[in-house]
């Protein structure tokens, strides 16, 4: 094992004392040198150099224990600026973040019908928007995160394959790099999610592991184990939309196979299922507000007749809540993590979904690990792939140092 340098040590113990601050803010330097165990000299020193370089404030002063009251730091939340992007399926989003998440600027673009080549275009025309004349001025830029669902390589920047976007072993990173000339940090939008999750919503004190499952038009999760995005030897962990659960041939999937998760589910599957229910014959044996939808229905609409009552649209979403409990069952089994978060498109549904999801998972798998597992409807709505891209993005301390 070769023996760090001193300009390793140095950075070392800067990045502990910049994590120290992320993660407590308004604390003395004293309690800095308790928590990270630095001298009291080595943790002056280098709070003096993040003082220079404008990235921590003094913001006021604490209580004293007797002699001089200790001045208090804190992150300068706008000494720096991420552009984070959600490459979602029906919208590609993108907003300027600071350095305590945050949004300063943003914008969204529908998507439709997408090629590989109007995907890219899109990302671009966000970027450029973001950077453009059009905006305030947010400087220093120190990088882009990039959410997008399907698998990722994110070690090199390459989408290995998102369906609906038509990318298959496109390198996205490099791409952008070359164009904007900023390092660019590429995640799976789950796991992004996940980290939005961890970092903005959840006390880090009694959530150091957790799980976030993302349901919309597909379904995900993202796996949070100490603190860390967990992707697997792969890259690829939480791909649990593409678990087959049901022989049925009839429910065929997006990516090739029959019988995922995601055609139980997701939203899609909930839209399907409901205009199967209106157009079938025999017709749907009560009276429901979707008939008159046929051919058109939304997951909006489903949301609307959930809400009054409507029989078909209580029988499915509480059914695909059914199948999510015992998809998260198995996870709860396999795992042993005892926060599960809920997010995406699905989670309008609240809850009466959430209830049926932890009915059928306490059923489903040992009593004793459904009671230790909490599982809740995360905070962050639309924003989670964002937050959590520019979040991974902010704790690569080397990319706040680099000169602009």
């Amino acid at each position: 094992m070769e023996k760090a340098t001193r300009h390793q040590i140095k950075e070392q113990n800067r990045n502990l004392v910049l994590k120290t601050i992320f993660e407590r803010s308004d604390i003395s330097r004293a309690e800095i040198a308790r928590v990270t165990r630095l001298t009291r000299t080595t943790v002056s020193d280098i709070v003096s150099d993040l003082l220079d370089e404008r990235l921590v404030k003094e913001v006021g002063t604490g209580s004293s224990l007797g002699g001089k009251s200790p001045i208090l730091l804190d992150i300068a939340a706008d000494s720096r600026y991420l552009i984070g992007l959600d490459l979602a399926r029906n919208k590609f989003s993108g907003a300027i973040v600071n350095l305590r998440g945050q949004i300063c600027a943003f914008v969204s673009r529908p998507i439709k019908e997408c090629n590989r080549e109007a995907a890219l275009q899109t990302t671009c025309e966000i970027i450029d928007h973001l950077i453009g004349p059009g905006l305030p001025t947010h400087q220093p830029l120190v990088g882009i995160g990039i959410g997008a669902p399907g698998l990722i390589n994110s070690k090199d920047g390459v989408v290995i394959n998102a369906v609906n976007l038509d990318w298959v072993n496109l390198p996205l990173g490099k791409l952008l790099e070359e164009r904007y000339h900023l390092p660019v940090c590429l995640l799976n939008d789950c796991q992004a999610a996940a980290m939005g999750e961890y970092i903005y919503a959840a006390d880090l004190s009694e959530a150091r592991n957790m799980v976030v499952v993302r349901v919309g038009h597909g379904i995900g999760a993202g796996i949070i184990i100490n603190g860390q995005i967990f992707q697997g030897d792969g890259g690829s962990a939480g791909e649990i939309g593409h678990i087959v659960v049901t022989t049925d041939q009839t429910l065929s999937c997006r990516c090739g196979n029959v019988g995922c998760l995601e055609t139980l589910a997701s939203a899609n599957a909930l839209v399907q299922r409901a205009e199967l229910a209106v157009m079938r014959i025999p017709p749907y044996p009560q009276p429901t507000a979707l008939a008159k939808h046929a051919g058109s229905i939304t997951l909006e609409l489903i949301e609307q007749a959930f809400a009054e009552g409507d029989a078909l649209a209580q029988e499915i979403v509480l059914e695909a809540g059914r199948y999510l409990g015992i998809a998260l069952a198995n996870l709860i089994s396999t795992l042993n993590i005892h926060k599960i978060i809920l997010i995406g498109d699905m989670a309008c549904f609240g809850q009466p979904w959430l209830a049926a999801i932890q009915e059928t998972m306490s059923q489903a798998t040992l009593g004793r690990l459904a009671q230790e597992t909490s599982v809740q409807i995360g905070d962050l709505k639309d924003n989670d792939v964002i937050l959590g891209v520019s979040a991974l993005m902010a704790s690569n301390y080397s990319l706040l140092f680099q000169k602009q």
